[in-house]
């Protein structure tokens, strides 16, 4: 599942999420957060590259060359106070160039 838009993102992120799905981002850019539910499976490589590309395709970096997709589990996804719907802050994170 994907957010179209950041209040979107913020319900999916911090609300539907469980601790233990993947978030993706892309990296520097205004986006989607892409939601991997894992059910308690460990997620293979093409299904993550996948949701790593379906983050870069709604994002404003969708035509643009050598993106950075960032990607961690939802328990070090957190939302500040005061953030702006959307925005949030994340460690622990992998990366994808597409």
């Amino acid at each position: 599942m994907f957010g179209k838009n950041n209040k979107q993102n913020d319900y999916l992120t911090l609300q539907f999420a469980n601790k233990n799905d993947l978030w993706f981002h892309v990296q520097s850019f205004h986006g989607c957060h892409v939601i991997l539910k894992l059910n308690g499976k460990d997620p293979d490589e093409d299904t993550i590259f996948k949701c790593a590309l379906l983050a870069k395709q709604n994002s404003k970096a969708n035509l643009d060359k050598n993106v950075s997709v960032d990607y961690t589990y939802i328990k070090f996804v957190k939302k500040a106070p005061g953030q702006k719907p959307g925005m949030v802050n994340y460690i622990n994170y992998k990366t994808i160039i597409l």
